[in-house]
């Protein structure tokens, strides 16, 4: 019997060298698995509402939504309507005074940068919208500025008829944009972005330039460049759901 037991310790300890090749993991590895919530989120554009009750001369609305793709990648868009009176003086005398008034559209991908602890959906992004706009403006006042001054000494001779109407006017764009948003509470957002434009085409009458565009703000002179923001309330709408496996944590150095 005894000398089976010394056979049987000779086989074994040669096993127990080698299985000692790998460490043993006393701790094995937890696979914890989360489930992240996929589906649209839709908004209003809290700015433009604001501004519509204390200026008078503005009246804007613009809706927002973004439909998430992947972990990061997000289809957005925006749609909007403007009215908007702007006037240039100089002294005492109107340059001019013009009412626009139009609707555009924004659509595009929003890429978000921020690492997520499990559980938050926040957002900080970057992305692009491609934009058009159609709109009218009317001319309400039009003075031109007289530099010889010899049969006006006033300075100003009348422009184009008051209250012309130009139709069918059109622009398009592209927007750079950075944003956040923050879940306030469960799926509720508040949302910012700044949103820098450039102008690709600009249809507009002969006989005055455009001089302000729905959803892209103001055209100033010898620039296609312009500038815009929003701040958004929004409501997140869970259509489906995705399984998230947590990264393994690397091994701390003793």
């Amino acid at each position: 019997m005894l000398k089976y037991f010394i056979s049987l310790f000779f086989i074994v300890i040669p096993l127990l060298v080698i299985g000692q090749d790998k460490p043993i993991d006393l701790q094995p590895k937890d696979t914890v698995e989360y489930k992240e919530e996929y589906g649209l989120r839709v908004g209003v554009d809290l700015n433009r509402l604001i501004f519509s009750f204390v200026d008078e001369d503005y009246t804007g609305l613009e809706l927002v939504g973004d439909y998430r793709l992947t972990q990061k990648l997000y289809v957005a868009a925006e749609l909007g309507n403007e009215e908007k009176t702007r006037s240039e003086d100089l002294g005492n005398s109107v340059l001019y005074n013009h009412t626009v008034s139009g609707s555009y559209l924004k659509v595009g991908v929003d890429m978000n940068t921020y690492e997520n602890w499990f559980g938050m959906n926040n957002v900080i992004s970057i992305g692009g919208r491609y934009a058009i706009a159609s709109f009218n403006q009317t001319l309400n006042d039009y003075s031109i500025y007289d530099t010889s001054r010899f049969y006006n000494p006033d300075g100003f001779v009348p422009g184009l008829e008051p209250g012309q109407k130009f139709e069918s006017l059109s622009a398009s764009w592209l927007e750079f944009i950075f944003g956040v948003k923050a879940e306030l509470f469960a799926n509720i957002y508040m949302g910012i972005s700044a949103r820098l434009g450039f102008l690709i085409s600009n249809k507009e009458d002969d006989a005055f330039r455009n001089l302000w565009i729905p959803g892209f703000n103001k055209v100033t002179d010898d620039s296609n460049f312009g500038v815009s923001y929003n701040y958004t309330i929004s409501y997140f709408i869970p259509l489906y759901k995705k399984s998230k496996k947590e990264k393994e944590k690397l091994p701390e150095p003793e």
